[in-house]
């Protein structure tokens, strides 16, 4: 590709010429690609973000690395190559026309991706006339606030707007480089973004039973009953299931809490929000990262530095799953009038279930002690084996949904 600046260096090799460049790269497996311009740049891993160089900036080559297959061989190799040359032409093509048009508009970034060009790229224009220039808004969140908003094929949506660069580029591009490659009916469906100039928009399904936040603790008309919390819980874990393991990389979400759950029309629930999501290939086991979440749902490895798992989702998961219960906060779950025999709800929980007692004394008490004894109990024990402090003590989110399908038996915890 010429003419195109690539401000994302992974690595700068110190070699003498183009030659050695190109030999440094070829001698990587992780290397894609490389360019040479008074210097070598090395570029590794995916994705890449590129910009066609404009009238008053010098841009480069950039050489993108292929498979050796697909130059040497026979004929019908030479037709194979053929044929992915034309098509690879096409997509630079495609890339290349958005590219432009981005500049046109004053767009910044591409993303450069294979899994966003599903995406919806959405002008800034459009959004502004589709929320009504961001009257309708929803909520706020840590970086940014979210509005209501309707496509011209009346089609409801919830419009993101991030709040600064500083703060929200990262979590932008983690937003669409997780929900953009991934589709699961108990995660948040991202139908595209808008990136013009310094603004940032991520454009989803719109909920309109908004978060499970704001049932469990708000006061609000409908009660969650227990059948409808129960199902809740079932398709949080299998969300988080799937983006554990069943996805090509593992991603870890990192910020499991009812804020983050939001519900449809049916009170399906859609794990959304992943600004502080980190994605891991399969050939790793755990990722040391800065500490990332929100207090009342971190895992105890956080604290002590160590390198973590998906194991803190499911630590994130079991805390959830009191709240759920017992329809309170993580942080108001002390009990007992007074101070020296205060107990913390968890530990209530597991004393209870150890000893045989009632648990629907554990029981939210809008809830006036409906609920099937058997569920209930099996959130219980779930719950507390989350949330245990050694990560292997811990049930994959896989088993967590197993147990509480009743397909297996878990122990006391």
């Amino acid at each position: 590709m010429h003419n195109v600046l690539f401000p994302e260096i992974s690595h700068l090799p110190a070699v003498k010429n183009v030659e050695e460049c190109k030999l440094n790269c070829l001698s990587s497996c992780h290397c894609v690609a490389y360019s040479y311009n008074n210097g070598c740049s090395i570029f590794k891993g995916t994705p890449i973000y590129l910009q066609p160089s404009s009238g008053n900036e010098l841009g480069g080559d950039f050489h993108i690395r292929i498979s050796a297959s697909e130059l040497v061989g026979s004929k019908t190799n030479m037709l194979k190559k053929a044929a992915w040359i034309v098509g690879i032409l096409d997509v630079l093509i495609l890339l290349i026309s958005i590219g432009l048009a981005i500049i046109r508009s004053r767009q910044s970034t591409v993303v450069l991706e294979e899994v966003h060009i599903s995406l919806i790229l959405f002008k800034y224009r459009d959004l502004q006339r589709a929320t009504r220039k961001f009257s309708q808004k929803l909520g706020e969140g840590g970086f940014g606030s979210v509005f209501k908003g309707t496509l011209p094929n009346s089609t409801t949506i919830a419009v993101k707007k991030i709040r600064s660069l500083d703060q929200g580029e990262k979590q932008f591009r983690a937003e669409v480089s997780t929900l953009g490659a991934i589709q699961h009916v108990n995660l948040l469906r991202l139908r595209g973004f808008c990136v013009e100039a310094s603004k940032r928009f991520l454009v989803y399904d719109y909920m309109p039973k908004g978060s499970l936040e704001s049932h469990l603790f708000q006061n609000t008309s409908k009660i969650l009953d227990w059948k409808t919390r129960y199902q809740i819980a079932i398709g949080i874990a299998k969300g988080l299931a799937y983006l554990h393991g069943n996805c090509r990389d593992c991603i870890m979400h990192f910020d499991i809490k009812p804020e983050n759950i939001l519900l449809d029309a049916e009170y399906n629930p859609k794990v959304a929000d992943f600004g502080l999501a980190k994605i891991i290939g399969r050939d790793f086991s755990r990722v040391l990262t800065t500490i990332r979440g929100t207090r009342g749902y971190l895992a105890p490895e956080w604290i002590s530095g160590e390198a973590v798992t998906p194991k803190v989702d499911v630590f994130s998961y079991g805390k959830l799953l009191f709240e759920i219960v017992s329809g309170r906060r993580n942080m108001d779950m002390l009990d007992g009038d007074d101070e020296e025999i205060r107990i913390y709800f968890p530990s209530r929980v597991a004393i209870a279930i150890n000893k045989g007692e009632d648990l629907l004394t554990l029981l939210d008490h809008k809830l006036e002690g409906n609920a099937i004894m058997e569920e209930l109990t099996r959130a219980c024990k779930v719950a507390c084996w989350c949330i245990q402090d050694d990560p292997r003590d811990r049930p994959t989110m896989g088993q967590a949904v197993q147990i509480l399908e009743g397909v297996m038996q878990v122990d006391l915890p």
